[in-house]
């Protein structure tokens, strides 16, 4: 039978003289509180444990940093990630539509897929491990996202701070790397404006947004398409027609999250306007938008069978959707609806490029 380890208070009562007073007895638990504060993960300590060696303890912390990572973005993953990514590989598949590439590989394109969604992946990223450790952030995050690292004790918005000290310069290495490094740059900048300096809690957070994706998607774009190619002027217009959509319908977010929102007093669309105005406004931008996004391309009738029809059809049924339901699980399914509308928009280039191989001369 094994002896038993007399715990760290025990001794210390035990060989410390009394004499020393209650002065170090708190220094000592003073300590001892530190020390737990410098975990990484909950549950985890960084006082010894038998059978449970320092070392084991950083292995495991290390082994559950991809899915502290995944928690960090996964509500931003179909917001940023999916659409930015689709942006770039349609884009880049659309050819002399949006660059001066004019035959692209589409085995090409797609190989460089992973890298299209590392550098939209790396960047939420930063910009979540800003967003999220603030103290503000975190009593929102306890009405409408209870699930995330921090409310759930994973880990404290110290060691976030912590983290994004590594996380930043790993971060623009990749971007340097793949060349995209300004845009990179810029990216952090908007996290600072948006998080830091309180930007994202002022109506100014939509036209914040709407430039980050004009960012995300031109850096997406250019990873796509290779070295090599540019992205030519009416590319550009497109991507700031997108950033025009995000700056008017982004809002639609805002809908599911107005409890933690107006807890917070940020000043959101929906309650620096109201509710009512907020959802008319979506239904009108998202329905007008449509219609100019195919204009703009001016693809031929028969080419509105599919892509045309699809962003059209959704867009209504979007409208009709924000007007007509109002629940907080519709909220969310609207908005999802609503980042599926904006991947039908980036197909629109690819089905004029299509409609260019068959018909050579229509796209100049």
């Amino acid at each position: 039978m094994g002896i038993r380890q007399p715990s760290t208070l025990q001794q210390y009562n035990t060989t410390t003289p009394v004499s020393q007073g209650k002065q170090d007895l708190k220094g000592l638990i003073i300590a001892m509180e530190k020390q737990d504060q410098g975990s990484a993960l909950r549950g985890a300590t960084d006082i010894p444990r038998p059978g449970y060696p320092p070392k084991a303890r950083s292995l495991a912390r290390f082994r559950d940093l991809p899915y502290l990572i995944w928690l960090f973005t996964e509500s931003n993953f179909p917001t940023f990630v999916i659409p930015n990514t689709a942006f770039g590989v349609l884009g880049a598949l659309a050819g002399p539509c949006l660059s001066t590439q004019e035959n692209p590989s589409i085995e090409g394109t797609l190989l460089r897929l992973p890298l299209v969604a590392l550098f939209n992946w790396a960047n939420v990223y930063i910009f979540d491990l800003a967003n999220q450790r603030l103290p503000e952030s975190v009593q929102e995050d306890i009405v409408n996202k209870p699930w995330r690292p921090i409310p759930t004790g994973r880990i404290t918005s110290e060691q976030t701070r912590r983290l994004m000290l590594y996380s930043i310069p790993t971060v623009l290495g990749l971007s340097f790397l793949m060349g995209v490094w300004r845009e990179s740059a810029l990216i952090l900048l908007l996290t600072w404006l948006y998080n830091d300096l309180k930007g994202g809690d002022e109506l100014v957070r939509d036209l914040i947004i709407a430039v980050a994706f004009g960012l995300y998607n031109s850096a997406s774009l250019i990873i796509a398409m290779g070295s090599g190619a540019e992205i030519t002027p009416h590319g550009y217009t497109w991507i700031a027609i997108i950033s025009g959509v995000i700056l008017t319908t982004m809002q639609i977010q805002d809908l599911k999250d107005q409890a933690g929102d107006r807890g917070r007093g940020r000043k959101t669309i929906p309650l620096f306007f109201g509710d009512v105005v907020s959802r008319w406004s979506i239904a009108i931008f998202v329905t007008a938008w449509s219609g100019c996004c195919v204009f703009f391309w001016g693809l031929p009738s028969w080419a509105y069978a599919l892509p045309a029809a699809q962003v059209v059809t959704l867009g209504v049924y979007i409208a009709f959707h924000v007007l007509m339901r109002r629940a907080v699980k519709d909220d969310d399914r609207v908005w999802r609806l609503w980042c599926l509308w904006l991947i039908t928009l980036y197909l629109l280039p690819v089905a004029l490029r299509f409609q260019a191989i068959l018909q050579p001369g229509r796209v100049n």
